[in-house]
C-alpha cells in the first residue's frame, strides 16, 4: 500500500456509520494494486449529522467519489447535483462520482444482482420474477431488473414499515418501465406459493437467514420449488442459508447466495470511478479463499 501512495494518489471514500467492519476497503485497495491504479480507498465513520460536511469535503479535497451506506443512502440525495435514473427510481444512493466538482449519485446494488446472474449464465430478461422484500436491497433489485427487461415482477412484503415503499416501487416500475409489477401481501401464503411456481426466478431480499435470523427461512417446504426454478438469496453470510438448503433439497439446479451480488456491486462502483473492470475473481480469492460460496 505504501509503495503505491504518492503525491498523485486519488482518494475514494466510504461514508457510513458504523462502518469499520466493512470489507470494501480490502476489496477496492487490492483491486487498485492488482491493476496498478494510483487510488486509495478509506472508510470514514460519517453519521447523518456529519454528512453535509463530509460531502462538502468530497468536493473540497477533489476526491474521485465515495460509497455511501446506512444511514446515509437516502439523506445524501439532496446534497448531490445529479442522480442516475436507477438511483432516482430507487430513492437511494450507494455510490457517488465526482466529475470536476459535479457529484452524481448511483445505485449499484441492482446492477450487482443482474451481473451476478449473468456471470452464472442466467438471463432473467423477458421472464417473471417473484421477489420477497421491499427494503433497500429489494428496491434496487426490483428497479434494475425492470429497467433491464424483466417482463413481470411480483413483489411480496409484510404489512410493515416497508409496505408504503413497496407501493411506491410498483407504481414507479409500471409508469417508467415495460415491466408489469404487482404487490402482494407476504402474509398470504397460498398466493406466495402460486406466484413462485409461476416464475422463472425467486429472489429473497429480506435478510431472513442472516444474523440474527440465521437458520430461518420464509419457505421451508421443498414442494414450493420446481427443479428448473432459479433461487437467489441475497444473504452471503452464512454461505449456505436455510432457504438455499430447502431449494437444494427440492433438486433446484440453480441456487445462489448473495456473494456474487456483493462483489459485482463493488465492481460496478469501481468501474464508475476508474473506467476499469475490477478483477473480481482475484478479489474473491483474497476475501473468501478459504471458503466456498455454496452456489450451484
Amino acid at each position: 500500500m505504501t509503495e503505491r501512495i504518492d503525491g498523485h494518489t486519488i482518494l475514494i471514500g466510504l461514508m457510513a456509520y458504523p462502518i469499520r467492519h466493512s470489507m470494501s476497503p480490502t476489496m477496492h485497495n487490492n483491486a487498485f494494486a492488482k491493476l496498478g491504479l494510483n487510488y486509495a480507498y478509506l472508510a470514514f465513520d460519517v453519521t447523518a449529522e456529519k454528512l453535509p460536511a463530509a460531502i462538502n469535503a468530497l468536493r473540497t479535497l477533489d476526491m474521485r467519489g465515495s460509497n455511501i451506506s446506512m444511514p446515509n443512502k437516502q439523506k445524501v440525495i439532496p446534497l448531490l447535483d445529479k442522480l442516475d435514473p436507477a438511483a432516482e427510481m430507487v430513492g437511494a444512493v450507494n455510490t457517488i462520482v465526482n466529475d470536476d466538482g459535479v457529484l452524481t449519485g448511483y445505485t449499484t446494488d441492482g446492477i450487482g444482482f443482474m451481473k451476478a446472474l449473468d456471470d452464472e449464465g442466467i438471463d432473467i430478461r423477458g421472464h417473471k420474477m417473484t421477489l420477497a422484500g421491499a427494503g433497500g436491497a429489494g428496491t434496487a433489485i426490483a428497479v434494475q431488473a425492470a429497467l433491464d427487461g424483466v417482463s413481470e415482477l411480483s413483489i411480496f412484503n409484510l404489512h410493515d414499515a416497508e409496505w408504503d415503499n413497496a407501493v411506491r416501487n410498483v407504481k414507479l416500475i409500471n409508469e417508467r418501465t415495460d415491466c408489469h409489477a404487482t404487490l402482494h401481501a407476504l402474509e398470504d401464503r397460498d398466493d406466495f406459493k402460486a406466484e413462485i411456481q409461476d416464475s422463472f426466478i425467486y429472489t429473497d431480499s429480506t435478510g431472513v437467514g442472516m444474523k440474527p435470523l440465521e437458520g430461518q427461512t420464509l419457505i421451508d417446504d421443498p414442494s414450493w420449488f420446481r427443479k428448473d426454478l432459479v433461487v437467489f438469496d441475497t444473504v452471503y453470510a452464512p454461505r449456505m442459508t436455510k432457504l438455499m438448503a430447502v431449494a437444494q433439497a427440492a433438486g433446484v439446479e440453480h441456487v445462489f447466495n448473495g456473494l456474487g451480488m456483493m462483489l459485482e456491486q463493488g465492481a460496478a462502483a469501481f468501474k464508475l470511478w476508474t473506467g476499469e473492470d475490477m478483477p473480481v475473481d482475484y478479489i474473491h480469492q483474497i476475501l473468501f479463499d478459504d471458503e466456498t460460496d455454496a452456489a450451484n
